[in-house]
């Protein structure tokens, strides 16, 4: 039996949980931190892989203490951590609604606090596979230019919250909805480095405060 010790260092769960983040680890390596320690006969990742595979993913999380401990290797105390991290997991995400962003309407409504500023406002939507927005991040307020928007303020929190895609949106508190060389020129940058970086830009939305007035520039 592979042993955990004898994975190379960098691919053990919790080692690769620290450099990549939680988001580059698989279901089974996610577990197997919490199980920390496997059995004689399977290492903690074989045993994460076991129940995994025993399980419905949609069920798993609302498994009782018997159905794990029936699970050879799973004692009460690893059971009730798993059950007590799942419980939590569901308390902290009850009340959370992710909007999901499709649309240049979608965004110019996601900006009601924002499109009728009387300073430009460069905002960044960081998303999911799905679309669903996980963070909204002022990224500078004033007008565009290079100085105030850089490729590293954008994508250095996509890296952290490991968004899929994102969105860039700004409002001209003018009314008027033609973009500037500045935008587009801050557009393309924008475009290159996520190509780079394998993180798509999906829009770029200029917003005002009149009713349903927006546009997309890419």
């Amino acid at each position: 039996m592979l042993k955990i010790k004898d994975i190379p260092k960098i691919e053990r769960p919790r080692e690769k949980l620290e450099k990549y983040g939680p988001g580059k680890l698989s279901d089974a390596e996610l577990l197997a931190i919490l199980l920390r320690t496997g059995t004689k006969e399977l290492n903690v990742l074989k045993l994460s892989q076991k129940i995994l595979q025993k399980f419905e993913k949609e069920k798993i999380v609302d498994l009782k203490i018997d159905e794990l401990k029936a699970i050879h290797g799973l004692g009460s105390a690893k059971a009730c951590e798993i059950i007590a991290c799942f419980e939590l997991g569901k308390r902290m995400l009850k009340d959370k609604k992710s909007a999901i962003l499709l649309s240049p309407k979608d965004v110019w409504e996601r900006m009601e606090d924002i499109r009728g500023s009387k300073k430009e406002h460069f905002v960044v939507f960081y998303l999911d596979s799905r679309n669903q927005e996980i963070k909204r991040e002022i990224i500078s307020i004033g007008t565009l230019n290079e100085s105030l928007v850089h490729p590293r303020e954008v994508f250095e929190s996509a890296i952290k919250n490991n968004a899929s895609s994102i969105i860039i949106a700004h409002n001209h508190p003018s009314g008027d909805l033609e973009p500037s060389q500045a935008d587009i020129e801050i557009t393309k940058k924008l475009i290159h480095a996520g190509k780079i970086l394998d993180i798509k830009i999906n829009d770029h939305v200029i917003v005002s405060s009149y009713i349903n007035n927006f546009k997309s520039i890419i």
